[in-house]
C-alpha cells in the first residue's frame, strides 16, 4: 500500500479532459459566441499562430489545452513542439495553429487558461522538487484542487517532478483532528478503520504531538501525518518511528522551510499550495500570418 503515487507523468485521457474543455469553451462562447471575432473576422479568413512563453518554466497540460482548439474546430492543423514535462525559457514557442482565423481566437483564451493553470502549477512543484534534492523525500500535492480539474492539475505536479498523495476521498484513508475527536482518541479511530474501510486501504493518520505518534504506532498505521511540528519534534519523530510507517511532513511548508523539513528525515513532505496557490505561468498566443 501507497500513499504516495510516483511513477510516469502519463497524460489523462481525452475522456478526463475533454468534456472539462468543452464544459470551459461552452463557459466562454455562451449562447452569441466570440460576437468581437464575428464582427471582425471573415468567415474564411485564415491565421497562423504560435503558443508561446513569456516566462521561463515547466510545461503541463500541453495536449490537453490544444485540444480546446480541435474542439472549437476539428479543422485546424495543430502542431505541438514541446512536450510535457519539459523546461521551457522565455520566448520559447510550444505549439503552432493553423487554419480558420475565427477558430483559433475563438479558442484561444480557454486553451491559454489551462495551459497557464497547468504549467504554473508543474513549474512550482519542480522548485519543490529541487530544494530537496539532497534528500530521499518526496514532494507531494493534496486534495486542494480546483473542483473540476483534479485529475489534470495532479498530473500537473507529476510533470513538475512531484508524487501524488491520494485522488480522493475514496482511494485512502485519512484520519485528521476532526476524525479523532469524532471516534474518541488516534487508537480507536485507526481500529475503526481496520474493521471498517478493509485491508487493502491503506490508513494514514494526522497527529500534532508525539503523544499521539507513539498511539499510532502501536496502533500500526501505514502513514503518518506530522502536522505543523517544529523540526525538533519531527527529528524525533523520525527517530522513534524507525521505518515503521511512511512519514509525511504537513502545514505552510514554503521553499524556504522545505530543505530543513526534508532534512529531518521524513519521507514526504505535502504541499497545498503546488494546486491551490501555484502562479499561472506567462503564455500567450501570437498570430504570426
Amino acid at each position: 500500500m501507497t500513499l504516495a503515487r510516483a511513477g510516469r507523468a502519463t497524460a489523462p485521457s481525452r475522456l478526463i479532459y475533454g468534456p472539462l474543455v468543452r464544459a470551459a469553451l461552452r463557459e466562454d462562447l455562451g449562447d452569441a459566441g466570440d460576437v468581437t471575432t464575428n464582427a471582425i473576422v471573415p468567415t474564411l479568413a485564415r491565421a497562423s499562430a504560435t503558443l508561446v512563453a513569456r516566462a521561463p518554466g515547466r510545461i503541463a497540460g500541453l495536449e490537453a489545452a490544444l485540444f480546446a482548439f480541435h474542439a472549437f474546430e476539428p479543422a485546424l492543423a495543430i502542431d505541438a513542439l514541446r512536450s510535457d514535462g519539459d523546461d521551457i525559457a522565455a520566448g520559447e514557442t510550444l505549439a503552432t495553429v493553423r487554419g480558420s482565423a475565427r477558430g483559433v481566437l475563438g479558442a484561444e483564451r480557454t486553451a491559454l487558461n489551462l495551459l497557464a493553470r497547468l504549467c504554473g502549477i508543474a513549474t512550482m512543484t519542480a522548485a519543490y522538487v529541487r530544494a530537496v534534492a539532497p534528500y530521499p523525500t518526496r514532494i507531494v500535492c493534496t486534495r486542494k484542487t480546483t473542483p473540476g480539474l483534479r485529475a489534470l492539475e495532479k498530473y500537473a505536479v507529476l510533470c513538475g517532478g512531484g508524487a501524488n498523495h491520494r485522488f480522493g476521498l475514496y482511494d485512502a484513508v485519512l484520519i485528521k483532528d476532526n476524525h479523532i475527536a469524532v471516534a474518541g482518541g488516534v487508537a480507536e479511530a485507526i481500529a475503526a478503520v481496520r474493521a471498517g474501510a478493509g485491508h487493502l486501504v491503506a490508513c494514514e493518520v494526522e497527529v500534532d504531538t508525539l503523544a499521539q505518534l507513539h498511539e499510532a504506532l502501536a496502533a500500526r498505521a501505514d502513514a503518518i501525518l506530522l502536522d505543523n511540528m517544529t523540526l525538533e519534534a519531527m527529528r524525533e519523530a523520525v527517530r522513534l518511528t524507525a521505518g515503521r510507517a511512511t512519514l509525511e511532513a504537513s502545514g505552510s511548508i514554503d521553499l524556504e522551510s522545505v530543505g530543513a523539513v526534508a532534512a529531518t528525515g521524513v519521507d514526504l513532505i505535502s504541499v497545498g499550495r503546488l494546486t491551490h496557490s501555484a502562479p499561472a505561468l506567462d503564455i500567450g498566443l501570437d498570430i504570426v500570418s
